[in-house]
Parts: C-alpha cells; sequence; structure tokens
C-alpha cells in the first residue's frame, strides 16, 4: 500500500469491513467543538443523541467502547461566565466547574439505551508510569466488563502545561493502546485529512494512510476550533501511536447523522491503518522493548498449561527471584532453568513470593487487597519460539 491513497475504501461487495466495522473493543474520541454549542456554552443534545444511538448500536454488536471526551473547560467556562479561559489557572478552574456538567450531559444522553457510565479521570502518568497504567487498564477492563461505558477525559484540574497531553487526541491514542483497542475514532468538525487547505483548489481528500510520514504530517493544519485546543497535526499525531499499538485509526466528521455508523458502513473517512494487529504489537513489545526485571520459576505443571495457552496462576511456581514492582515484565523458567517466555506480572516479588504455591482465592489473605487470580495472564504473556516473541 501506497502512504496515501485518495481512495475510499467502503462497505459494499468485495470490499474489506472497515476496522470499527471488524472491531472488538473501539475508542471514540469526541471534540469541544461537536459536544459544546460556542454561543450558549451547553451541550449539543442533537449531536450526543445521535452519537449515543450509535454506541448502543456498537454495543449490540458485541463490541467494548470507551468514550474519551472533551468539553470540560468549555462547559465550566459558560458556568463561570468567562468568554475564553486562557491562563492554566482559568483552564483548570474550568474544567473543575465543568467536569460534572459533562458526565451529566453523557448520562443523560446514555440513558435511554440502558447504558450505565463511569468517569475516568486521568493524567499523563497515568499512561506512562507502568503501576498507574496497569491501575489504570485494570479499572477500564472491570468497567467493560460490568456493561458499562467508561468516560475518558484528561484531569485538567492538577494537570500542568509541563506534564499534560494539552489536547485529548493523544490521551485517546493512549487509552486505546492501554486496552488494546482494534479502532481508534476522532470525531471531529471535518471530515478527514486533505493533500492541502481543503478550502483552497485542488486540495484532495486522502482516503487512507499506510503511514504517518513527515510527508504525511506536512499535510496538517493548525490549531483547532473556538472552543477547543485540538487540530489535524494533533490527530496524525495521536493516529501514530496507536499505529504502533496495532489499532486502526479513523479522522472522521462528527456533525453529521450517526457519525459511527457512517463510519463504520464505509462513509468518509480518512483510515491510518497499522501494520500489525493489536495483540501481535503488544507482544512484540513485551518481548524486545522490555528488559526482564526479575525471574519466576514453575513446576511441570504449569510449564505444560502455560504451552496449552493458559495464564500462571500462583499455584505453578516454586521461586521468584528478583526484585520489582508490579507490572513488571519477568522471566518464566521451567524446572530446570530453561527459559519459558517472559510476561508482565500482577503482584510485586515480595507479593508474588508470598503467594507462590498457593490458590488464587487465597491471594486477597496473604497481600492483603483483591487482585486479579492470574500472576501473569496469558495476553501478558509471550512464550518463547511463539507469539511472534523474537528473543
Amino acid at each position: 500500500m501506497t502512504t496515501v491513497q485518495t481512495a475510499i475504501a467502503g462497505t459494499g461487495a468485495g470490499a474489506r469491513p472497515t476496522p470499527l466495522a471488524a472491531a472488538r473493543i473501539a475508542v471514540v474520541k469526541v471534540g469541544s467543538r461537536l459536544l459544546v454549542d460556542a454561543e450558549t456554552r451547553t451541550p449539543h443534545a442533537a449531536f450526543l443523541q445521535g452519537l449515543t444511538a450509535d454506541i448502543a448500536a456498537l454495543r449490540e454488536q458485541g463490541k467494548q467502547v470507551v468514550v474519551v471526551s472533551s468539553g470540560a473547560v468549555a462547559l465550566g467556562a459558560g458556568r463561570l461566565g468567562l468568554d475564553r479561559p486562557r491562563t492554566l489557572d482559568e483552564k483548570q478552574a474550568c474544567a473543575a466547574a465543568g467536569q460534572s456538567a459533562l458526565m451529566h450531559a453523557w448520562e443523560e444522553a446514555l440513558a435511554p439505551h440502558g447504558v450505565p457510565i463511569a468517569q475516568i479521570l486521568l493524567t499523563f502518568f497515568d499512561t506512562e508510569d507502568r503501576r498507574r497504567w496497569l491501575n489504570a487498564r485494570a479499572t477500564m477492563e472491570r468497567l467493560l466488563g460490568l456493561n458499562a461505558c467508561p468516560i475518558v477525559n484528561e484531569n485538567d484540574t492538577v494537570a500542568t502545561d509541563e506534564i499534560r497531553y494539552g489536547d485529548n487526541d493523544r490521551l485517546a491514542a493512549r487509552v486505546a493502546q492501554m486496552l488494546a483497542a482494534d479502532a481508534l475514532v476522532l470525531l471531529t468538525d471535518v471530515d478527514g485529512l486533505y493533500t492541502a487547505n481543503p478550502a483552497e483548489a485542488g486540495a484532495q481528500f486522502v482516503g487512507e494512510v499506510g503511514e504517518v510520514t513527515d510527508d504525511v504530517m506536512a499535510m496538517a493544519g493548525g490549531a483547532g476550533s473556538s472552543v477547543g485546543t485540538g487540530g489535524m497535526r494533533s490527530k496524525l499525531e495521536a493516529a501514530r501511536i496507536a499505529a504502533s499499538a496495532g489499532c486502526a485509526t479513523a479522522i472522521a466528521a462528527g456533525l453529521r447523522d450517526r457519525p459511527l455508523l457512517s463510519v463504520a458502513e464505509g462513509g468518509q473517512a480518512t483510515w491510518v491503518r497499522p501494520s500489525t494487529n493489536p495483540g501481535a504489537a503488544r507482544k512484540h513489545w513485551i518481548a524486545a522493548a522490555l528488559k526482564p526485571a526479575g525471574r519466576v520459576r514453575v513446576d511441570a505443571g504449569a510449564s505444560k498449561a502455560l504451552n496449552a495457552g493458559k495464564s500462571l496462576l500462583p499455584a505453578g511456581v516454586v521461586g521468584v527471584e528478583g526484585v520489582f514492582e508490579k507490572g513488571a515484565v519477568v522471566t518464566v523458567v521451567d524446572m530446570n532453568g530453561v527459559e519459558l517466555g517472559r510476561g508482565l506480572i500482577s503482584l510485586s516479588a515480595a507479593e508474588a513470593k508470598r503467594v507462590a504455591g498457593r490458590r488464587s482465592d487465597e491471594i486477597a489473605d496473604l497481600i492483603g487487597y483483591e487482585s486479579r487470580p492470574e500472576l501473569i495472564h496469558r495476553n501478558d504473556l509471550v512464550l518463547k519460539g511463539r507469539d511472534d516473541a523474537g528473543f
């Protein structure tokens, strides 16, 4: 595939389904320009009605949907009577005043579909620090398992200019990466990427991007709207992050009836497609990008279970070596010290030693809090010679 294609992939006869149509997990990012009326500084009820109908429809198809929503600052500015907050303290004050209004808007819009919501506020450190990353992922996965729709936003009330994302496009990409999502949809007030400013003669719509190169980035314009901070450049940067995790990204217009349905059915959108899938990207990252911090020795029964595609339970562990924290990469070896693979461990070294050889239902009593039953979940484990391990 060339780096840029101007043809639009549809879902008609002979056409491959869009990544959103085929997705198991989808992350949808909604910008302030779509959600908040710039004049009244109140939520766009009609937009939310159509979008939440789409979210409910995707969920009925068996997909898990997470929303990354901007709008707290803009809604808070309306509540506090500020025209446009400019300083950091003004933005943080508006975020504090507007976050409850933002969640209320989502709750009202999803209530007719019987979809409960849950607020997730993240900072830069929550997606960059390994332990906090794992905790955030576990929380969102549990919420999805409980049939809730997480509504994610940056925690603007505590983030400073030096440690914040600055826009929710990049945050949405990190959330997609965290959940191993198959599709990221960035809804905006334009219908995708063009080779130049769409208002200029000769500008061509770009239907598909194979790699976000410098030439592709050069097509992007500047800043966002009067109530938003993102622009096309931030969306392409987000797409590049998502692609590295095997997640496809759509940049599409949100101001249309049933925007997600349109994207899923092959309506106009710029798709940035990755060269791999989320599972393979995650396995490669564990195997090649991280240095093991310790070693876990397992018995013959556990070795057999791992090779059969099972997770590593504490009962099969006979020894733990090294000093590491929860979420570290550890090497898994058999009784003879032969490496079986490596994975992300769910407990610290001290905690893993306490639960070694014990049943999963004893973990809480042994470490003092509830934890997942697996010491290393199958999704977080790469077996040597398999899973495209590369080691």
